[in-house]
């Protein structure tokens, strides 16, 4: 392999297999790729979001709201549930987009629940970051052909079920 087609992760499971050849060092080359992959598409779509003055978690919550469909409401503990966050930083995050705001509080009918609600203005700007956000994530598959994309995705679905992240039946 030339030296322009080795990643880092190639460098590391170089040095295990030198100085601990009896171990089958095999995984690293997948989850090391993917922990370091994590990383830099964090960093990049960053990038992208910082154009519209958002972080990537601001997008998260927006994003959640706004594809959940009319009328761009969802309970807190529903957006607990779907951004994977705890109730603290959830808390906190609706605090700090109803500063901005891009979404309200309502109180539910019980009363013993909150709904965050998507206001226009935080509608507008999701409707535009996603088309930008989406085009980025285009750029950064451009070098996978449409099979490769469809075979990555497919056993990354396979991991992840592994992992026990299945789809939330609520929604």
């Amino acid at each position: 392999m030339a030296a322009r087609e080795r990643d880092a992760v190639d460098r590391i499971t170089d040095q295990w297999n030198e100085v601990r050849p009896d171990i089958d060092i095999s995984p690293v080359a997948i989850i090391g790729r993917v922990s370091r992959l994590s990383r830099l598409l964090d960093r990049a779509l960053s990038v992208s979001f910082a154009r519209f003055g958002i972080e990537n978690w601001m997008y998260d919550m927006l994003a959640t709201l706004r594809r959940n469909g009319e009328p761009y409401e969802m309970t807190a503990g529903d957006l607990v549930s779907q951004t994977m966050v705890t109730t603290g930083a959830i808390t906190h995050r609706i605090d700090r987009l109803e500063q901005l705001g891009w979404v309200e509080r309502l109180n539910a009918p019980d009363r013993r629940k909150v709904i965050v609600r998507l206001t226009e203005s935080g509608r507008a700007l999701v409707d535009r970051v996603v088309v930008e956000h989406v085009a980025t994530e285009q750029q950064l598959l451009r070098d996978l052909s449409p099979r490769q994309q469809t075979e990555l995705a497919k056993a990354l679905r396979t991991v992840l079920l592994t992992l026990d992240d299945h789809e939330n039946p609520q929604r």
